[in-house]
């Protein structure tokens, strides 16, 4: 059993049923034939990230499930392109030229027409401290460069709401 299944077992609600016997237990499925649950078509998504290929993975990735995205190679054309049209949902690069990918959340969670947004940090950096501290400063999930398609769309159902609408993780508790 992979550490995600672990994970998805682990938040799932329990069942009235009485415990199997191990022996007895039904195996998980396999993640390949488990059915993805995909935000709403249409979900508006922006890729802050200087590097055109992991915005070039991303885009097709998210395209394929039939999201729309808009890309920023710097945070202050990202912060520009919220302003102009908020998106559902924010892919958020660490170093960037100019502003950093922190700064720009910083931003973005001070700004109250943007703090429901849901942000994935995501960075090539090995070292943890990046993680700690993206999530401390208000990020819903991080990301490790290089990641698969199925990292990318496991990260985005864990912000779903019941109506497939990307929600920030404790707001997601508090949804109507």
């Amino acid at each position: 059993m992979s550490i995600f299944d672990r994970l998805l077992a682990s938040v799932r609600k329990p069942t009235d049923r009485p415990e199997a016997h191990p022996a007895q237990a039904a195996a998980p499925v396999e993640r390949r034939q488990r059915k993805r649950v995909n935000a709403r078509a249409g979900t508006r998504v922006l890729i802050i990230d200087d590097s055109p290929t992991v915005v070039a993975v991303l885009r097709k990735a998210l395209r394929s499930a039939g999201y729309s995205t808009r890309a920023a190679a710097d945070a202050e054309e990202g912060l520009t392109l919220i302003a102009q049209d908020p998106p559902e949902l924010i892919f958020l690069d660490i170093i960037l030229p100019g502003m950093n990918g922190f700064n720009a959340l910083r931003t973005i969670r001070k700004m109250p027409e943007w703090q429901h947004i849901p942000v994935i940090m995501i960075s090539g950096n090995e070292h943890a401290t990046e993680q700690f501290y993206a999530n401390r400063i208000g990020a819903d999930d991080f990301m490790k460069k290089p990641f698969s398609r199925h990292e990318i769309f496991a990260r985005i159902e864990m912000l779903l709401d019941a109506d497939f609408i990307p929600r920030r993780r404790g707001e997601a508790a508090l949804a109507p």
